[in-house]
């Protein structure tokens, strides 16, 4: 299976990056091709709601930056992860900006990619923390139709140090491993 794991961490050490490791490690010794792509330190603007997509853009976005280049990858895989930190109860902006510009090719999207999964690293110890992230993140897998592969939910994750010794590593990597 061709998986595209997408970062969303401004920090490339990061306590989230940790966890995508663990996922890329065991997802490729399961056999699986992963790509990485970092969007937290790719050139992706944010949606214009312009509509160009679905009108005169024939599902191409106006805009020229990176987000091709993510369109590309998520459109040759059978599977898309998102990975980041947890940032006032959700994804963080970089994350979410390349969420959005998915809208462009959503149709595609769904017809080519069959699971998603989530990985996100907090912070905050109190498993709840997770409640907005994770009820977007199963509206988008809703809304494409596709099978959600599992989520990996680091809670008190606020170090690397502390990520490293919890047990959210070995968790991402069993999900990894499990596909």
């Amino acid at each position: 299976m061709k998986i595209t794991l997408i970062q969303g961490s401004p920090h490339k050490q990061g306590s989230s990056n940790i966890l995508a490791g663990q996922f890329q490690a065991g997802a490729e010794k399961a056999g699986h091709e992963v790509s990485v792509f970092d969007a937290a330190h790719a050139q992706i603007a944010p949606c214009l709601a312009c509509e160009h997509c679905h009108s005169r853009g024939g599902g191409n976005c106006c805009q020229k930056d990176d987000m091709e280049d993510l369109k590309k990858l998520i459109l040759s895989s059978d599977m898309v992860v998102l990975s980041t930190p947890l940032y006032f109860f959700n994804m963080s902006a970089q994350m979410k900006a390349a969420v959005d510009r998915m809208y462009s090719f959503l149709d595609k999207m769904a017809g080519r990619v069959g699971k998603m999964a989530l990985i996100v690293a907090a912070n905050n110890p109190n498993p709840h923390i997770m409640d907005g992230i994770v009820m977007n993140y199963l509206s988008i897998v809703d809304f494409l139709g596709v099978q959600n592969a599992g989520m990996v939910l680091g809670a008190g994750c606020g170090t690397p140090e502390i990520t490293k010794k919890s047990e959210f590593p070995k968790l991402a990597y069993e999900l990894g491993a499990s596909l």
